[in-house]
C-alpha cells in the first residue's frame, strides 16, 4: 500500500465513492489500481504515454487502435496488450475525471470521432484480460473484474471529482 499522499487522498475517495456507488464490495487488486491510475495520471506524461512511430503523442481513441492492432502499427502483441491497456484506463479517468474532454477529442484532421467510450474501454480491459500467459497471468483476473465493473467504476470516479479541489 503506497503513502504517497496523493494515492492515500484518492484511495479515501475511492473508498467513499464505492460505498455510496452501492454496487458492492470490489477486491482490493481493484480499488489500489485506480488509485494508482489517478496518481500515475497527476502526471500529463502518463496520461498521453502511447506514442506513434514518430514519437508524436497519440490522443484519439481512433488512432490508438490504430497502435494496438497488430495488423496495423503494433509490432507485437505485448504492445497490442500495452495499448489496450492504456485505452482502457485513458476512458476511465476520462469518463469519471473530465467526460467533457472526450467530447473533444478530435482526428488531427479535425474530425470528430463518436466513440461509444464506455463500451471501447471495457472491451480493451477485456482484450487485456486474455493475456494469460506469462508475465500477464496474473493481471489478467483484474482485467476482468475491471471490464466488468467499468461502468461502476466511471460513476466511482465522478464522485471522485466532485470532491477534488480543482473540479
Amino acid at each position: 500500500m503506497s503513502k504517497n499522499p496523493l494515492y492515500v487522498m484518492f484511495r479515501d475517495l475511492i473508498q467513499d465513492a464505492l460505498i455510496l456507488e452501492g454496487s458492492g464490495p470490489v477486491p482490493e487488486a481493484v480499488e489500489h489500481y485506480v488509485c494508482q491510475l489517478l496518481v500515475d495520471f497527476s502526471k500529463t506524461d502518463d496520461v498521453f504515454a502511447v506514442r506513434d512511430s514518430s514519437g508524436r503523442p497519440v490522443t484519439s481513441i481512433f488512432e490508438m487502435l490504430a497502435e494496438a492492432d497488430v495488423r496495423l502499427n503494433a509490432a507485437s502483441f505485448d504492445r497490442e496488450r500495452t495499448v489496450h491497456k492504456h485505452i482502457g484506463d485513458y476512458i476511465l479517468f476520462w469518463s469519471g475525471i473530465n467526460p467533457a474532454f472526450l467530447r473533444k477529442i478530435k482526428l488531427d484532421d479535425g474530425r470528430d470521432l463518436v466513440c461509444d467510450y464506455s463500451r471501447q474501454g471495457r472491451e480493451s480491459y477485456r482484450v487485456v484480460s486474455t493475456f494469460e500467459h506469462s508475465p500477464y497471468d496474473r493481471e489478467a483476473p483484474l482485467f476482468r473484474v475491471m471490464s466488468d465493473a467499468y461502468d461502476d467504476l466511471t460513476q466511482s470516479l465522478s464522485r471522485v471529482r466532485r470532491h477534488l479541489p480543482f473540479y
